[in-house]
């Protein structure tokens, strides 16, 4: 779930059928990869290298296969006053032309190599993914490319025009769109004042110029603000050899940014007219970091209240009793400083309050009595018993690696889930989310209210 505006760029070539079925072949393994020692432990090793860039290696020996990723103190928290949008168009353009290859070339290069590069930005974090054969002339030939999108991005004049324009009209289609809506000013309330609150804007979007792009570059993609994570069928040996040179290849400019604290907003409930025939509502506060020793109550808590489909609570109370909604949810997204806990429904504009009394009256529940014992059973069982499910691929267990690489959390992290899912009990969910969830600190906001 999106908590700002995100602007995530890419572009596909048309590929020959040889290219194709490479590609798919590529596929097909990953899918494959990992799933029959997913809950045999993860072994993880961690160092830094020379230039200071952390490093986060899980040697599997499997398939035929590289995974590499790089994360980056570089999400949209990291945006200028005024220039929000720019962390999503920096990470964009990395691949719209590098080194003296420009965006055509550089995209048929990677075509011919058989790898994929891929990425994202969030809030904290942005990523530079690719995913390779592992044998060492089509390795060193994707890595080579990665480097260059790291290292050496021309940023285009022209395509830095055309992305602006994709993302204002972006921007413009998503200002009328409820659920969006709801979205963005969700998170201006419960953060205010805060860059977690700011979401890019057709303002802030038109008013990024190149050289914004070249200064977000060299100050964010830095050694010293990265993390490299590696699976796959490589040695350690192998492993440091490709994390030095790509650490290398970074900027050593970087400047070390200290983010504000995050404050609890003001209680308050903010109606906001549309013409939509269904009212969008997005319930929450700031409430866990990643790393927070409630976390796993939380997390386990969750399931029961509203974050188990069917079997939690919010969705029997309002949508199998009352028929009140199709869908209601909550969840706890953790992030570097506070990030929310949050409900959101969709329901007819007519029942609008009488789902939000309900919804009020389970969370009252809820937070007096914690789940039951059987809610806490189920939910346990559940969480544990899809922890394989979670890591039967080599790109979902990079996913869990820069988690744990980025965030500093504890390399036996998924080790020790299990345990630390089945040591929760009633009582401690009932005290994290009195710490965490304090109910006069709850905004609500209704999109389509009438």
């Amino acid at each position: 779930m999106t908590l700002a505006y995100l602007i995530i760029l890419g572009c596909r070539k048309f590929m020959t059928m040889k290219k194709h079925f490479l590609k798919t072949f590529f596929s097909v393994l990953v899918l494959a990869s990992f799933s029959a020692g997913a809950t045999a432990g993860v072994t993880i090793e961690h160092w830094t290298t020379a230039v200071g860039t952390r490093v986060y290696f899980v040697e599997t020996r499997g398939l035929p296969m590289l995974d590499v990723q790089l994360d980056f103190a570089a999400g949209n928290v990291y945006a200028a006053p005024g220039k929000a949008g720019l962390p999503g168009l920096t990470r964009g353009l990395l691949e719209a032309g590098a080194g003296d290859l420009d965006e055509e070339q550089f995209a048929e290069r990677l075509t011919d190599t058989g790898a994929q590069l891929g990425g994202g930005v969030d809030n904290d974090r942005a990523s530079v993914a690719l995913r390779t054969l592992s044998s060492k002339p089509e390795r060193e030939a994707a890595l080579a490319l990665m480097r260059a999108v790291l290292s050496a991005p021309t940023f285009p004049e022209a395509i830095l025009a055309r992305e602006k324009e994709r993302s204002i009209a972006a921007i413009r289609e998503a200002d009328t769109q409820p659920g969006a809506i709801a979205a963005k000013r969700f998170v201006a309330a419960i953060y205010p004042d805060h860059p977690y609150g700011v979401s890019a804007t057709v303002e802030s979007v038109a008013a990024i110029t190149r050289q914004d792009v070249v200064d977000f570059h060299q100050q964010h993609y830095a050694a010293k603000n990265a993390t490299i994570s590696l699976i796959g069928d490589i040695s350690r040996s192998e492993a440091e050899a490709i994390a030095d040179q790509l650490a290398q290849a970074l900027p050593d400019s970087g400047v070390a940014v200290t983010l504000p604290p995050v404050t609890l907003p003001e209680g308050q409930t903010i109606k906001l007219a549309h013409p939509a025939l269904q009212s969008h509502v997005r319930i929450g506060l700031p409430a866990v970091r990643r790393g927070d020793a409630d976390y796993f109550p939380l997390l386990v808590g969750n399931y029961s209240l509203g974050g188990g489909g069917f079997t939690s609570r919010l969705m029997k109370e309002v949508r199998e009793k009352r028929g009140y909604v199709y869908s209601v949810s909550s969840y706890f997204y953790p992030q570097l400083l506070s990030g929310p806990f949050g409900i959101s429904l969709q329901t007819k504009r007519s029942q609008v309050n009488d789902a939000l009394k309900v919804v009020d009256d389970v969370l009252t529940q809820f937070m007096a009595q914690g789940p039951t014992a059987q809610e806490l059973a189920a939910a346990k069982k559940n969480l544990v018993d899809g922890l394989a499910l979670r890591l039967d691929s080599n790109a979902k267990l990079l996913g869990y690696l820069s988690i744990i690489g980025f965030y500093g959390l504890p390399l036996t992290y998924l080790d020790d889930f299990p345990a630390r899912v089945n040591a929760v009990t009633i009582a401690q969910v009932r005290d994290a989310f009195a710490r965490h969830v304090p109910r006069d600190h709850l905004v609500t906001v209704v999109v389509a209210a009438d």
